[in-house]
């Protein structure tokens, strides 16, 4: 039988500190049952640009999602350098070549 499990990510965001601040701030959090996981990440609009809500939330979630990925990567790791294997060559998702 194969191995399943299925992790959840609470991601919260959070639009400025004041009023017209143009500040968007995420968190991600991710419990494995055996360790935790907390991604951080912001956005700031420009002074001149239009005020688009999604806009900035996207960029700060996806930051946020990107630091908690970076950071199960470096725990695997570690995971596999501890097990006295060697570690899997690095690559870029989008271009598949060494990083």
């Amino acid at each position: 039988m194969p191995h399943t499990v299925e992790w959840k990510i609470r991601l919260k965001l959070v639009e400025g500190e004041g009023a017209g601040d143009g500040t968007t701030r995420a968190q991600a959090v991710l419990d494995t049952g055996t360790a935790s996981f907390t991604g951080h990440g912001s956005a700031r609009r420009a002074p001149g640009d239009r005020e688009i809500t999604a806009i900035g939330d996207e960029f700060a979630a996806g930051r946020a999602l990107r630091d908690l990925g970076d950071q199960l990567l470096h725990t695997a790791e570690k995971d596999v350098e501890a097990a006295g294997a060697a570690p899997e060559p690095r690559t870029s998702a989008k271009h598949a070549w060494p990083l």
